[in-house]
């Protein structure tokens, strides 16, 4: 094999970039285990309900499609229409922020590189913001 027959092994989409399904998937789990487990995500945790394995699946699913993976998500349930779906629940500053927070140190702890973890937390915060429906 030359060298123009050797494969491009540089990722070309964030999904390819932090590792593919299995790496998603570390990523969501340790998301809301954080959001679980610390008390400085206690609204965020509240805002949930008691049970996040139907949570858990669908940031899985959307994440998937959103970093340019299989669009799971859109097979499912179509267009993902975030504020749509999130106008139920109350969404102000503080669960915003500890929302990126809890990503961010998911992505920390789950080794997203540095490059793509700071890309990432521009969009989530920018996506998070975009999800408030109230001031406080």
């Amino acid at each position: 094999m030359t060298d123009s027959d050797t494969p491009d092994a540089s990722p070309t989409t964030p999904f390819e970039w932090i590792g593919g399904e299995e790496r998603v998937r570390a990523l969501t789990e340790r998301f809301y285990d954080l959001m679980d487990l610390e008390p400085r995500y206690a609204a965020l945790r509240a805002a949930h309900g008691s049970d996040l394995v139907s949570a858990r699946q669908k940031l899985f699913w959307f994440l998937c499609g959103w970093l340019g993976g299989p669009d799971y998500y859109i097979e499912r349930f179509g267009h993902p229409r975030l504020r749509a779906r999130h106008l139920p629940f109350s969404i102000g500053i503080l669960e915003r922020d500890q929302w990126v927070a809890c990503m961010d140190q998911a992505m920390a702890e789950t080794g997203v590189p540095a490059d793509l973890r700071t890309r990432l937390q521009a969009s989530f915060m920018n996506t998070a913001d975009w999800m408030r429906n109230r001031g406080g």
